[in-house]
């Protein structure tokens, strides 16, 4: 075959080659340029001062390169892969919003059905999103890095940013004190100690999908709690779930008590904390007794109340409330979470297990032993051992009552007798306290002792002298309020008194404080300690009279003051402040215990236990003193008005102009 014919052959197909090849090389043309580097738009988002505005907000643009390539997004993307918009490294609009569902959708739709997402979508600009907790998508670490928020002990600190801040939290419902909580509790204890086990928020109210506390799915809705619990605590899960409280649970039964109840919520502590509910101190007299002593149970469900009140009337109960540290409590004889009713053999207090449950602390205790009652009620069992014991009660209650009565009455009669023998011994006495001012005075001290008792009864419903008067709340406020009434009055004529009338007057000066009183003192406690041997003299009214009875009138215009203010609470708090009468309270309460104290200890000790004027000083009872006790007391007087009465029938039959007293007596 010729050349030319070889030629003419092969010549179409190199024309089609060449066509194509340029047809290629014209596309390429027109493609478009490479899609930019890492590097390359890290070049300028290095920049700190880069920044684009949103809805005139200031947004920083800012990446630090070397927080992305250590991130888990930096070793496995590059920028575009999220940035899909973004063609080129010069560009001059922002890229378009990207969310965290492209990639991790699961992820997205769970944090939709959360209550974070509500939130967000309620209005909330505090509630969190995918970046407060696991931090800028440039920067962001795996969960396994101990430098990522969401690392196990990094945990309660991501959450704590916003729920310990009381301006976030504010209008959620929820309440900042229990990220404290949690910090103080056995799990955050032992999360800060390096523990990888102990239980953190997401532990407990899951990951992303977090759930309100009502809602029936949350991990810690009261009927799911013992699962959540479970996880960490298994075998224990599995023994409450068995028990008499799990199987309540389990019929959904909202009276039962679940972990929390008992152990609490985030301030779960070791039970051998004094301050755990579970302690041995506290299982008793708060956590099984918010339950187990009133008789709402018993109405529902024929579960036996009062269960506290005579656990703690026994042996057991009164030596746990002296701090005793072994002593048999709720949980050393029910058990802690496998507590089965009595007739089921599995539990501790059916008959067939009491002696080995005694034996625990009682060792050889045999069946009759543990046939005894723990939980004695008296009043209200029919066994022949209360029985018994409510006739002897009965019986010895009577005794005591004409017993200690009789011996009353014989010792007062004698008493009585003896002070009248020993007053008519005694014929020149001195004008102490006129009739009027004795009036004031019963009457100041009938009202006092009226309003400490009603007072104090409110304070403490517990105490003896409240169930001593058994008044009710209607009337204790209604006495303690006419007592009120008659102190401010009695006040207030003795005030007259002073004013208007030349003894009153006269009394007002004399109980008038002056720069002496200092100095008596002084040299009354110097004598009496042993310093000095001359005793000093004092006039009308001592030192110690005068302080009573000034302490007396401004105790008088406090608690007249705040006691006004609460009876008319709702006048005054509808044109002060609220925490006026929360200071009102604490001032009347206050001064009402240091005055009670004063009477107590500084007036009964003047007129009652001083052994000068034993057994008292009949000042205020008939209104004398012997003028040799004057004299002892008031040398400094220098004229009191001295009666001379008859010794058989103890009536004045004479009465002397104002003696000068002799003071070399």
């Amino acid at each position: 075959m010729s050349t030319r014919t070889i030629r003419n052959l092969f010549a179409p197909g190199v024309a089609l080659a060449l066509f194509l090849a340029a047809g290629f090389l014209h596309a390429a043309s027109k493609k478009d340029p490479p899609k930019p580097t890492v590097d390359e738009c890290l070049a300028c988002h290095s920049d700190a001062t880069l920044s684009h505005e949103v809805n005139g907000k200031v947004v920083s643009l800012h990446v630090d390169p070397q927080a992305f390539k250590d991130s888990i997004h930096g070793s496995m993307f590059t920028c575009v892969d999220c940035h899909t918009d973004v063609k080129s490294s010069a560009h001059e609009t922002p890229p378009q919003h990207i969310t965290c569902a492209t990639c991790h959708a699961d992820e997205q739709a769970a944090y939709e059905r959360s209550f974070h997402a509500k939130a967000v979508k309620g209005g909330n600009a505090n509630a969190a999103t995918c970046v407060d907790c696991h931090g800028s998508p440039h920067a962001l670490l795996p969960a396994s890095d101990p430098k990522s928020r969401v690392h196990h002990s990094n945990i309660p600190a991501t959450c704590g940013a916003c729920h310990s801040q009381k301006f976030v939290m504010e209008g959620s419902g929820l309440r900042v004190q229990t990220v404290a909580s949690y910090e103080q509790s056995v799990h955050g204890h032992a999360v800060a100690n390096g523990s990888e086990k102990a239980a953190v928020c997401t532990d407990c109210h899951g990951t992303h999908e977090i759930l309100d506390a009502k809602d029936s799915k949350s991990p810690i809705f009261k009927f799911n709690v013992p699962v959540t619990c479970g996880k960490c605590h298994e075998q224990i899960s599995k023994e409450f779930q068995q028990s008499i409280h799990g199987q309540a649970i389990a019929k959904a039964n909202w009276q039962a008590p679940v972990c929390t109840d008992c152990h609490g919520i985030h301030s779960i502590k070791a039970h051998t904390d004094p301050n755990s509910p579970v302690s041995a101190q506290n299982v008793a007299q708060a956590t099984c007794a918010r339950c187990h002593e009133g008789m709402r149970l018993s109405q529902e469900f024929g579960v036996e109340g009062r269960r506290a009140t005579t656990y703690l009337a026994s042996y057991h109960g009164l030596a746990s409330r002296l701090g005793s540290q072994v002593v048999a409590n709720c949980a050393s004889c029910h058990g802690t979470h496998s507590i089965f009713p009595s007739s089921d053999p599995r539990s501790t207090i059916h008959t067939s297990n009491l002696a080995r449950t005694c034996g625990q602390c009682h060792p050889g205790v045999t069946e009759k032993f543990t046939s005894a009652k723990v939980h004695v009620d008296a009043p209200l069992s029919a066994d022949i051992g209360s029985k018994a014991v409510r006739w002897i009660r009965k019986t010895y209650l009577a005794l005591i009552f004409m017993v200690i009565g009789g011996m009353l009455a014989h010792n007062f009669i004698i008493w009585r007798a003896k002070v009248i023998a020993r007053r008519k011994l005694e014929h020149r006495f001195v004008t102490r306290m006129p009739r009027r001012f004795r009036w004031q005075h019963a009457t100041l001290l009938t009202s006092f002792i009226l309003l400490v008792l009603t007072g104090f009864a409110l304070r403490f419903p517990d105490s003896w002298f409240a169930s001593m008067l058994s008044l009710g709340e209607r009337m204790r406020h209604l006495l303690h309020r006419v007592a009120a009434v008659v102190l401010i009055g009695v006040s207030t004529i003795h005030l007259f008194d002073l004013l208007l009338t030349r003894d009153g007057r006269r009394l007002a000066r004399d109980l008038f404080p002056t720069l002496d009183d200092m100095k008596s003192a002084w040299q009354n406690l110097s004598y009496y300690l042993g310093f000095s041997n001359i005793k000093p003299e004092f006039p009308r009214f001592n030192y110690a009279e005068k302080a009573e009875y000034w302490a007396l009138v401004w105790g008088m215009f406090v608690m007249a003051g705040t006691g006004v203010m609460l009876w008319a609470k709702v006048s005054f708090g509808n044109h002060l402040p609220r925490w006026w009468l929360d200071v009102a309270t604490a001032i009347h309460y206050y001064e009402a215990v240091l005055a009670t104290l004063a009477i107590i200890v500084w007036h009964f000790y003047q007129v009652f236990l001083d052994p000068d004027v034993y057994p008292m000083n009949w000042a205020w009872w008939d209104g004398k003193m012997t003028l040799h006790h004057y004299q002892e007391e008031h040398g400094l007087d220098p004229s009191p008005v001295v009666e001379i009465l008859n010794a058989e029938s103890h009536e004045t039959i004479a009465e002397e102009e104002p003696t000068e007293i002799n003071h070399g007596h």
